[in-house]
Formats: structure tokens, sequence, C-alpha cells
């Protein structure tokens, strides 16, 4: 017995070293590679970057026309219009005031031509169109410039002075997409902590899985940055952004799943170390799964041709791969060095039980969804096709005097335009022709319908650069159809600039839905049918997941207009949100069924297996499907309506799918299908407990 005593208390002396030194060295391994890659984290600002040509489709019109500007001599042109305007009309003194800011302007900054006033027929208005290649292709530059305009061309004495024009609107979406970085990820910081609090109830154990967090999104940036320097990846606000947003959003939920299970185990397991290595096996791989299937499912937007869209597919995966190995590996690590005291004042002592509650939320959920799964599964079916008949009420695509929640000093220059001059376009159409063929398409501009001017600019490099002005308004139906006539009339040209680029925005994304959705399905399907073993459970969890999508939408177009007042919707809206909604929706439905199938395994009949699964893992879904929603709500404070479209879009579909889609309608249709839910696999194919028992019972006399 000695003997036998001096080995257990060696193995238990060497068991609680290991439980010290394996996550010392981890912690160790962390602090390494910040070190090395922490410099690279600071660099990503300085290679974002929000030009048009970071957004435009990579093949279109407009994306040829950026790139041969920015090799015509002087390079990229910023093109802004001044814009004086009385109520009353101007006076003599007014249109002195304006010709003195005009040429203070000419004077300290070079100009490609000396401005010329164009008066409105009401004598309200005065415009300078003014274009400078001083600045080039350096956002920085720009912004300078149109600062220093804005400085000079101001309003006094009842004269109102905006400066707008395709520069200036640039530049008032980049202050706002600058502003994403620090206000994001404190909002995002902000609402995660006050969720974890609430959740873990503790005043220490919250502050662990947040931290973390934040360092798998410095570690994220960093990553971001090689791949940028590597491969050239472009690196936009919109999707570093998203890219916290996944950080925050999809590491939290990985980290409520790991320290529910560590939990548990806990309490069955005498060391944290053993426990935790419990824990991990337990969950570990509906962690690998769920995370697999979000990362797979945003590389998918690499098949998009929008550049916008296709960036946001790597550093969306880098963003939810990172927030993976931080939360499977460094926390971990810290929760097994703080031991059960982090878990303060509700600490899980080993042998004891939870607390039994007399009947939980999600157990009554369950029994509900398992007394009559197909009245639940058709009335959530019926609620769902309801919600998605709202699409029908999304307004168009929305016009970029319409895309800032606050509007700008560009924007209200625009409608002042718009207003004084109905009769003449005021926003610029660029068109790049071969230049030996400049006379001939310069003859057919001016004599094609809806073209009010037209003129020669710059030659270089075998190409001529024509400014042409329409007839009607910016982005108007009238002027869409010039722009199309324009392209079809002249061959062997490119037509660009503003208006053009939102048509080829309308048109890329379009095309994108039809390859990138299918790509999304198959490969979410796959992943899904590999982790499952059955063609049955991945096919219901990816028709709920596009369902949610459709109702989600739905819902957006019954808010959008009518309550919020936006004029259009983002032409990305709908991709985007599928992307996220599918890949991020299946996660949850990941860790349900993952959970039912492991109680099957145990033996558990089907009816059991599905309420137990809703009963252990609903509260962690819930409040990691709370935590995703909350992070990317967090989109609905940023000042773009592309932004609070989809934040709002995202964050309403992970709570349909968190409280109706996986508690009720997944757990109802696995209950009503039983054993069918895991066909083809091995488990299908067991007998039914339930239906063995109604066989055996003996029919009523």
């Amino acid at each position: 017995m000695g003997a036998e005593g001096s080995v257990g208390a060696a193995r238990t002396l060497k068991g609680a070293r290991r439980g010290r030194t394996v996550p010392l060295l981890v912690l160790g391994l962390w602090v390494g590679v910040l070190a090395i890659l922490g410099p690279f984290a600071a660099k990503l600002s300085e290679v974002q970057h929000d030009r048009i040509t970071d957004y435009l489709p990579a093949n279109a019109d407009s994306t040829q026309v950026a790139r041969v500007q920015d090799q015509l001599p002087g390079g990229e042109t910023t093109q802004l219009v001044l814009v004086y305007h009385r109520d009353g009309g101007l006076t003599a003194a007014d249109r002195a005031t304006a010709a003195g800011q005009v040429d203070r302007i000419a004077g300290e900054h070079v100009l490609t031509a000396a401005p010329q006033g164009v008066p409105s027929a009401d004598g309200t208005t005065l415009m300078y169109p003014v274009s400078s290649n001083e600045p080039g292709t350096d956002e920085k530059k720009r912004d300078a410039l149109v600062h220093d305009v804005r400085q000079v061309a101001h309003s006094e004495g009842g004269l109102r002075v905006e400066v707008g024009g395709p520069g200036a609107l640039a530049t008032d979406a980049a202050e706002v997409y600058n502003s994403l970085g620090g206000p994001l990820l404190y909002t995002t910081v902000a609402v995660v902590a006050v969720l974890l609090i609430l959740i873990y109830r503790s005043p220490v154990l919250w502050l662990v899985p947040l931290v973390v967090a934040g360092i798998a999104d410095f570690l994220s940036m960093s990553v971001a940055y090689g791949l940028n320097q590597a491969f050239g990846t472009t690196v936009s606000g919109q999707s570093s952004g998203i890219m916290t947003i996944l950080v925050f959003g999809a590491g939290t939920d990985y980290a409520l799943l790991l320290v529910s299970r560590y939990r548990e185990e806990l309490r069955r397991v005498e060391r944290p170390y053993d426990a935790m290595a419990a824990a991990l096996r337990g969950c570990g791989p509906a962690v690998l799964a769920s995370s697999g299937t979000v990362a797979a499912g945003v590389l998918c937007l690499l098949a998009a041709d929008l550049n916008s869209s296709r960036s946001m597919g790597p550093l969306g995966a880098v963003g939810v791969l990172c927030a993976l190995v931080a939360m499977l590996t460094l926390l971990p690590a810290v929760l097994v060095l703080l031991g059960r005291r982090v878990f303060w004042p509700l600490v899980p002592t080993y042998g004891s039980t939870p607390k039994v509650r007399r009947r939980s939320l999600f157990a009554a959920m369950g029994s509900s969804a398992g007394r009559r799964p197909l009245v639940v599964l058709a009335s959530g079916a019926v609620l769902l096709g309801a919600l998605a008949l709202g699409v029908l009420n999304l307004a168009g695509p929305v016009k970029q005097e319409d895309a800032f929640v606050d509007r700008p000093e560009a924007v209200a220059a625009m409608r002042t335009l718009a207003g004084a001059y109905p009769d003449r376009g005021t926003q610029p159409i660029s068109v790049i022709t071969p230049a030996g063929q400049a006379e001939a398409a310069l003859a057919t501009i001016r004599g094609a319908d809806g073209i009010s001017d037209a003129q020669k600019g710059r030659t270089g490099d075998g190409w001529t650069e024509i400014t042409v002005f329409a007839k009607d308004a910016p982005q108007s139906a009238a002027e869409t159809a010039t722009i199309e006539r324009l392209r079809e009339d002249l061959k062997g040209s490119y037509v660009g600039g503003p208006s053009a680029q939102q048509i080829d925005l309308v048109d890329t994304n379009a095309r994108d839905v039809w390859v990138v959705v299918p790509i999304v399905l198959v490969s979410v399907l796959l992943i899904l049918i590999a982790l499952l073993r059955s063609l049955v459970a991945p096919l219901m969890l990816v028709v709920a997941v596009v369902a949610v999508w459709g109702a989600s939408l739905g819902i957006g177009g019954l808010v959008f207009g009518p309550l919020l007042g936006f004029e259009g919707t983002d032409p990305g809206l709908g991709l985007l949100s599928f992307v996220f909604l599918v890949a991020l929706g299946v996660d949850y439905g990941i860790f349900l069924m993952h959970r039912m199938r492991e109680e099957a395994l145990r033996g558990a009949e089907p009816v059991a297996a599905a309420l137990t699964a809703l009963r252990t893992t609903g509260g962690v879904i819930a409040s990691a499907g709370l935590v995703l929603a909350a992070t990317f709500a967090v989109l609905t404070n940023m000042g773009l309506v592309q932004l609070v479209e989809l934040g709002s879009v995202i964050a309403v579909g992970v709570l349909l799918d968190t409280f109706l889609v996986r508690t009720y309608l997944v757990t109802s249709a696995s209950v009503a299908l039983g054993r069918r839910v895991w066909w083809p696999g091995e488990l299908s194919r067991r007998p039914d407990p339930d239906a063995v028992r109604r066989e055996r019972q003996p029919e009523p006399v």
C-alpha cells in the first residue's frame, strides 16, 4: 500500500507540474509571437485605402478609366465643384466674393485649368468646377487639398458656399471609414464586456475572454498586413472593420462554448488542467468545424468580381482563424493558470452538482417543440416566409448622395446643384478613348442624345481623356441610359466617372450573387456532411439559414425606408449578408447538432437526444448569439448607410437564428425525423427505441 501510495503521489505531483508547465509554455509562446508580429499590426492603417478602385469591379469600364487616368500626365485628377448660393439671388458682391476665393485657391494650388464660373438660369447659384493633379493617388494629400479649399471657400454674409464634387465626396467618405477603427473597436469592446459580465456574473471571468479576443484582434492585424505585403491583398476601411467584428464576435462565441464545457468538467475532474483537456476534447471538434465553416464561407468571396467583396474574403478568414487559435490555446492556458477561483463567486467545486432549476427556459422550449413538432415547424416556416415578403419593399440601389446617414458638405453641394441646374448634369462622365480616335469619339459624344457638353482633356500613353456632362441629374434613369448608350456607341473606349461606377457596382453585385452563393452553399454543405456524417442534417441546417437570410432581408425592407428613411439599398447587401448569415448561422447549428450526435452515440433516444442537446447548449448558443448580434449591431452606429444596413440585417438574422430557428425549428425537425435525421450514416440504421416501444404496445381491444 505504501508503494502504491508513493506511486500515486508521484503521479499527482507530475500531473500538477504538467498542469503549470504546459500553460506557461503556451503563454510564453504567445508572448514571443506577439513580440515578433506586434510591430506589423500598427502598419495596417498605412496600407488601408478607400479609393474608388479599391471597391470597383476588377474588369469594369469605370475601373479601366480610373487606372488610365492615373497614368495620364499629372496622374489622377481630384475634381471639385465650388457652389455659391443665395436663395434670393446672387448679388454683385457675392460674385466678387466667389471670384476672389477661386483666385486665391488657384494661387495656392496647382490646377489643371483656370476655373470658369457657370451661373444657374434662376440667378441663385454659381458653380466653379475645379480640378487638380496635385494630390495624385495620395489620399492624404487629396484630403488636405479638400480641407484647404473648404477653408478658403467659406460662407459669409448670407452667401452659402459648399464644396462638392467627386474629390470632396471621396474625402467625406474617407473620414467616415477612418473613424471606424477607434470608435468601432471601443464600442465593440464595451458591448462585449457588458454582455460577458451579465452572462458570467463574475467580476473577473468576463475579462479573460475579452483580453484574449483583443490579443487575437492584434494578431489578425499583423497577419492582414503580411497578406497585403506578400500578395497585395486589398485592405479597406470596410474589410478591416468587418475583420475586427468577426474576431470579437466569433472569438467570444468560441470562448463561451469552451468556458461552459470547462465549467462542467471542473465538477467531474479534480485538476483544472485535466478538466480543460476534457473540455477541449468535448467541444474542440465543434469549434474547429464551426470556425472552418465561417472561414470557408467568407473565403468564397474570393470568387467575387467586386474588389470590396473579394478583399473581405481573406481578411474575414484571418479574423476568424486568429480568434480560433487564441481561444483554443491562449484562453485555456490562462484559465488553467488562474484555476477555479476565476469563476468566483460561482466556483464549480470538484464533486459538486450544478444548482438545478425547477425548469430552465430551454427545457420548456424543447418540451413545447417536442410535443407537437410538425405544428411548430409549420408555424415557424410560415412566419419566416411572411417576413421574407418584406424583401419586395426594399428600395433600389442607394445613390451616392444618399449613402451617408448624416449629410456631409459634398452631398449638400450635390443637392444644391440638382435644384439650381435641373437641365444640366453636374457630375462629370469620364471617357477614355484611344488617342487616334479622339476626334471621332468627341464627335460621336456631342451628337449623342442626353449630352450637354463634352471637352477633350489630357493625352498620354496612347489614350485621350474626354470630360462629358449629361443633360440629366446624376444617377437618374435618364443619365444611366445616356451612359449605357455611350458604352454601346464608343467601341474600344471606356466610360467611367462616379455615375458609371455606381452602374458597375450594381451590375457586378448581381453577377457575384449568382457566382458566390452556390459556392458558399456547396462549401458549407460539404463541411457539415463531413462533420455530422449525414446528408439530411446538413441539408436541414442549410435550408434553415437560407430561410433566416430571407426573413432578415425582409425585415430590412420593412424598416430601412419606412422607419429609418433610407432612400436606397446598398447593392452589396444581399451577397454580404448571405455569406455572413449562412456561415455564422451554421456555426450555431454545428454546436447544437454536434451535441445531439454525441447524445445519440451514447444511446439516447432521438427525442431525448434532441431535447438534451437543446437543454445543454441552448444557454451557450443564446449567449453567443446575443454577443455576435451585438457586435454586428455596432455597425449601425457608423455613418454610412451600407454599414448600417449590413449590421442591421446580420444582427437581426443572428437573433432569429438563435431564438427561433435553433431552439424551435431545428429541434422540431430533429424530433419529427427521429433517426432519419442522420441518414445515411450509421446512426440512422440503429433501431429507434421509441418506434420499437410503440410496436410492442398491445393494440386496444
